[in-house]
């Protein structure tokens, strides 16, 4: 039983699901300037359905390619057969018929546009994940959903636009740490994302600068909406894990490469790993801080 629902959690990605709907709650509150429970948790729930349809998708096209990468998941994806189309069907209509409920324009036009880039990121001949598009189109799972919420309230301010650039970039990066993660299953496929075209070693620090070249737009995005200082706490937390583990790995990180590859390699996994802790802690702390600026009854 725990393996079935393992195995459906990674079909459908709940966690990035949780991640994007954290960041639609928090969004909403900022722009709404009150605790709107009702249409932030609406909202929510309608983003983890469209990446929900997305994720499963792309699990269905990539399920050779996951062989290699995550046996488990692709396993579950091959015993699915046709039920996983059904689950990528029911997901598409119900956050489709979500936005349209809103009987707003754009929400449901932002809506369709993330599952249009779904279908571009995964199904073919399109298949822009193998590729070095993949994080320009991975900008999107982190951009329509604060789009949808805007739209939603009707709000496009300079503060709305920079932290529609921020969670899109973040998720941009993030896509890079997974390239980092499945540069093995991507090599073997003939994937041209950017660790193949530039090398494992130069791809993988392109990928940590861009990292740290997050938090300065963090920072200016806490700053715009007049967040609290366990944002600010949050922030500082995250950047000294991630440094602390760079020292840690220090050796590996600036070793000779060609001697022994394989190590540099699972420092990518372990680095891809981190990020994802760092994504959930960085979504959870820009939703609880966007709370207490509304309702600071703890702090």
């Amino acid at each position: 039983m725990f393996r079935e629902v393992k195995g459906f959690a990674q079909f459908i990605s709940v966690e990035r699901g949780l991640m994007l709907f954290m960041i639609s709650v928090g969004v909403a509150f900022l722009t709404a300037g009150a605790l709107a429970w009702s249409s932030a948790l609406y909202l929510g729930v309608t983003v983890f359905c469209i990446w929900s349809a997305v994720d499963a998708i792309n699990n269905v096209c990539d399920v050779d390619l996951d062989v290699l990468s995550d046996p488990h998941r692709a396993q579950f994806t091959k015993r699915l057969g046709k039920v996983g189309l059904f689950i990528v069907g029911t997901f598409t209509v119900v956050s489709l018929a979500m936005g349209a409920v809103t009987m707003i324009t754009y929400v449901v036009l932002f809506v369709a546009l993330g599952l249009v880039f779904g279908v571009l990121y995964s199904v073919p001949p399109f298949r822009l994940r193998k590729t070095a598009y993949k994080p320009i189109v991975n900008f999107t799972v982190g951009a329509v959903p604060v789009l949808i919420v805007a739209a939603f309230f009707d709000a496009f301010s300079i503060s709305v636009v920079s932290l529609v650039l921020l969670i899109g970039a973040t998720t941009a990066i993030n896509s890079l740490w997974e390239d980092l993660a499945d540069y093995a299953s991507d090599f073997n496929s003939g994937s041209r994302t950017v660790p193949i075209i530039f090398g494992f070693r130069k791809g993988l620090f392109f990928t940590i600068i861009m990292g740290y070249a997050m938090i300065p737009m963090m920072v200016f995005v806490g700053l715009l909406f007049q967040l609290g200082w366990i944002y600010y706490a949050s922030l500082l937390g995250l950047a000294a894990f991630i440094s602390l583990r760079l020292i840690q790995k220090r050796v590996t990180l600036f070793q000779d490469h060609k001697r022994d590859a394989t190590k540099l390699h699972k420092l990518g996994e372990v680095l891809a790993k981190d990020f994802v802790i760092i994504a959930s802690v960085f979504t959870l702390s820009l939703m609880v801080s966007s709370l207490l600026k509304i309702s600071p009854v703890i702090f």
